[in-house]
Formats: structure tokens, C-alpha cells, sequence
């Protein structure tokens, strides 16, 4: 089976989650060793020179994929990291004995047709992104996800129906509604919103 050339490197969580993409991704996939990148120098410098011209972060959906996610963009350029998240589904991990403390799968527990729509605006050096219409913070405000007394509930439903964590802030669901939906795909989920 042919791999899908992704056109930036990717930093997941372990070799676990490295491995399963690399079933059928081709591309620079690095790995921070859990916890370790946080005093990893050598690591962190590679990260840091590997992400010049744009990296992506896949990092478990927990709370320790979002610690890591959070250090990782406090050491790299906002402009340069595009944050995917995948979706919040219960399970385990075949190779584990019993589930996460989280009780979700993490990045090696996806399907490979979930972790392909995150990847597809990078595919083959494409920039989907850039040739749709994309959200705005006005659209969040417009759609009474920012700005209003029940914006939190309401980016909390819209995260539930695209099965993503729900604690997200406004400008990470911002980023992942526009890598994960076209605007009318997005206009209709937040039609959904009974809230």
C-alpha cells in the first residue's frame, strides 16, 4: 500500500503513536518520549530546528498529551504549529492490558481514517486550508461561541458533536474546526447547538 506523504514533520507522544502512523504516513515523525521532553535539551533543539518552516502536534486528547502540548508551544512559534486533536472516543489500546486513566484512546488507538482527515490540509505539500473560506474569531462571536454568557456550554456542544475534547479554549477549537471542516460544514454543525 502506498504511503500518504505528509508535507511536515509531525511530533506525536511515544513510539507506539509513531508507529501507527507510520503504517501509512510518510513523513518526519518524532516522538518526545512522554514527559521526558520537558528536560530533554537535545530533543527540544531538535524540535525547535525541525520546526522552521511548520510542524504538527498530535498529542493525546488527556491530560499528559495536553501538558506536553502546552510546553511544546510555549518553546516553539506560535506561526510555525499547526495543533491537531483527535477525537475523545473510549477504549483501550490492544497492546494494554486495561484502558487509559483517561479511559480514551490515545493517538495509537485511532483509526486510520481519523487520523488521515486530520492530516489531509497537509497532504502532499497541499495547503487545502488556504483555498477554502476559513473561520474567524468574528464567526465565533457571530455564533455566540465567544462574547456571550453561554459561549463556554456552547463550544462545549459543538466539541460533543465533532467529538472533540470539550475543555478546548475558543482559539484551539478555532484552529481544529478549520483544519477539520469546510465553513458549511462547520455552519451546519453549529446550527445543531440547541443551547
Amino acid at each position: 500500500m502506498e504511503k500518504v506523504k505528509i508535507s511536515l514533520p509531525i511530533i506525536v507522544e511515544g513510539r507506539y503513536d509513531k508507529s501507527t502512523l507510520s503504517g501509512f504516513v510518510d513523513a518526519t515523525i518524532i516522538t518526545t518520549g512522554g514527559f521526558s521532553i520537558f528536560n530533554n535539551k537535545e530533543k527540544q533543539a531538535l524540535i525547535k530546528r525541525i520546526a522552521k518552516d511548520g510542524i504538527i502536534l498530535l498529542t493525546d486528547s488527556d491530560g499528559g498529551g495536553k501538558q506536553i502540548r502546552k510546553f511544546l508551544q510555549g518553546i516553539l512559534p506560535s506561526d510555525k504549529i499547526h495543533n491537531l486533536y483527535i477525537p475523545k472516543i473510549e477504549g483501550k489500546e490492544s497492546r494494554k492490558r486495561k484502558p487509559s486513566a483517561s479511559g480514551n484512546l490515545g493517538v495509537e488507538g485511532m483509526e486510520k481514517d481519523v487520523l488521515l482527515r486530520l492530516l489531509t490540509p497537509f497532504k502532499n505539500g497541499e495547503t487545502a486550508q488556504k483555498e477554502r473560506k476559513m473561520l474567524s474569531k468574528v464567526d465565533f462571536f457571530e455564533d455566540k461561541l465567544t462574547g456571550c454568557d453561554n459561549s463556554s456550554e456552547r463550544r462545549k456542544a459543538l466539541c460533543s458533536l465533532c467529538g472533540l475534547p470539550n475543555d478546548m479554549t475558543s482559539n484551539a477549537l478555532l484552529e481544529a474546526m478549520n483544519l477539520l471542516y469546510s465553513y458549511e460544514e462547520y455552519k451546519q454543525l453549529v446550527a445543531k447547538i440547541d443551547i
